[in-house]
């Protein structure tokens, strides 16, 4: 068992009833996220997501949350406003068996950041665009049990063996190591 320690919890608090689906939130994520920052504009670089229903006026802003190596088993649905909806569209994170919040060239999985990249913000910028005050940020003090994580390369490197396989993956290592 590890040892606990405090940590801050940044969450980002979604408030459906004000939400009018304008996906702002996904403009400026996509824009702060493009290389070079703000120079492009793909919605599938965003780490927030629009569910959207507009004739029944249903809108549902998901932001990415951690990478899953499985798929998971949960398959409910939901009824919302007489309309049925996949439990999936509703999950934050990026797994196998879905294509959202992942790199669109490249297929790794994508994570909220909190914006906290070069210049860090003082908020996320989804929630600094919020025209309508949906999205709320929140940070908060937890005690939680230590633990190590895996690095970022190595989830990357893990979502792409399971999208290609070792050998592959393997292959173009080897073949992109000799360029350098």
């Amino acid at each position: 068992m590890g040892e606990k320690k405090k940590k801050i919890v940044k969450t980002i608090k979604i408030d459906l009833d004000k939400c009018n689906g304008c996906r702002a939130c996904e403009v400026i994520c996509s824009a702060f996220h493009a290389t070079p920052k703000y120079g492009s504009n793909n919605p599938a670089r965003s780490r927030i997501r629009m569910i959207r229903d507009p004739l029944r006026d249903v809108y549902v802003p998901v932001y990415a949350g951690e990478y899953t190596s499985a798929e998971c088993m949960g398959r409910d649905k939901y009824m919302i406003d007489g309309k049925e909806y996949d439990e999936c569209g509703f999950c934050r994170a990026s797994c196998p068996s879905r294509p959202e919040f992942k790199e669109p060239d490249s297929g790794l999985p994508l994570k909220c950041d909190m914006c906290e990249d070069d210049p860090p913000q003082e908020k996320p910028l989804c929630v600094q665009w919020c025209i309508n005050d949906a999205l709320t940020y929140e940070e908060r003090e937890e005690e939680v049990e230590e633990e190590v994580k895996a690095e970022e390369v190595e989830i990357g490197v893990g979502s792409m063996i399971d999208k290609y396989g070792l050998q592959k993956v393997m292959d173009t290592v080897a073949r992109m190591s000799q360029k350098v």
